[in-house]
């Protein structure tokens, strides 16, 4: 069975995906994802997105990391896929029902609401989500929200001096998270201005993460060290977060690319 996909990307996070909302394909596995997302003998990605059919919204999107498991959530793939659909769509994930509105080379995604109740995160004891009392190396008392997917940010004085690759996987495995976390390390540049690394759940360190990016956004404003709309600097470029502080929805706005289309043979990746 050959299986067309679009590779694509969101400042560098990149992502193959799959088109099923009107040719269903077979389930999609972990080992199968795992198989695709390999940059060696596969297609190459930091998450598979599969689109099929959704009976609330205009269609669903799947989400799989590259070590197979299944995220709730994906910025930078949200607006990827806003780029591929083309129009205004409103999409049902396991996060969550998000809303995509393509603009110029990219797009602008409505995240939903953040979570801060520990159960939402979650964790796995009742603790303060604002200033939790826990600490891993030079890294301490983050702030813990839910944006679809689980986020911890720390914020620091300079964010690449972070040993990230070493202290991430640590905390992403941590038993306070019963399903893991991603782990953010934020500097604050200016009011309006966070610089940004990320360790992501089930993909390392990337060189973008969007809901990373609404995660410490949304950390910044709740701490009273930034405010609205804050320009958000990871390695890969730029994002801009809207959030009013309250009860209102993330706005995500950044570029999308598509790198080229090709197709493979599905059973080649069981």
């Amino acid at each position: 069975m050959r299986v067309p996909f679009s590779k694509m990307h969101g400042l560098g996070n990149d992502f193959v995906v799959l088109d099923a909302r009107e040719t269903a394909l077979p389930a999609m596995s972990a080992a199968r994802a795992r198989a695709l997302a390999d940059r060696r003998t596969g297609v190459g990605c930091d998450q598979v997105i599969l689109l099929e059919p959704s009976e609330t919204c205009d269609f669903r999107m799947r989400i799989f990391n590259a070590d197979g498991s299944e995220a709730g959530a994906c910025g930078n793939a949200s607006r990827a896929v806003a780029l591929l659909h083309g129009e205004p769509a409103r999409v049902e994930t396991a996060g969550g029902v998000i809303a995509l509105e393509p603009r110029g080379g990219g797009a602008r995604v409505d995240m939903g609401t953040p979570r801060f109740d520990w159960e939402a995160i979650p964790l796995a004891y009742a603790m303060d989500t604002a200033a939790m009392p826990v600490g891993w190396g030079d890294l301490a008392e983050p702030l813990a929200v839910n944006v679809g997917n689980p986020h911890v940010v720390f914020f620091v004085e300079d964010a690449d001096a972070v040993a990230l690759d070493a202290l991430g996987p640590e905390i992403e495995h941590d038993p306070l998270f019963p399903e893991r976390v991603n782990v953010n390390v934020a500097q604050v540049r200016a009011p309006d201005h966070l610089a940004l690394r990320v360790w992501e759940r089930g993909a390392g360190l990337t060189r973008a993460c969007g809901t990373g990016a609404c995660a410490s956004a949304v950390a910044a404003i709740r701490r009273k060290l930034a405010a609205s709309p804050v320009t958000v600097s990871l390695p890969g470029g730029d994002l801009v977060i809207e959030w009013d502080g309250g009860q209102g929805p993330i706005l995500m706005t950044g570029p999308a690319s598509e790198a080229f289309r090709g197709e493979f043979e599905w059973d080649d990746f069981a």
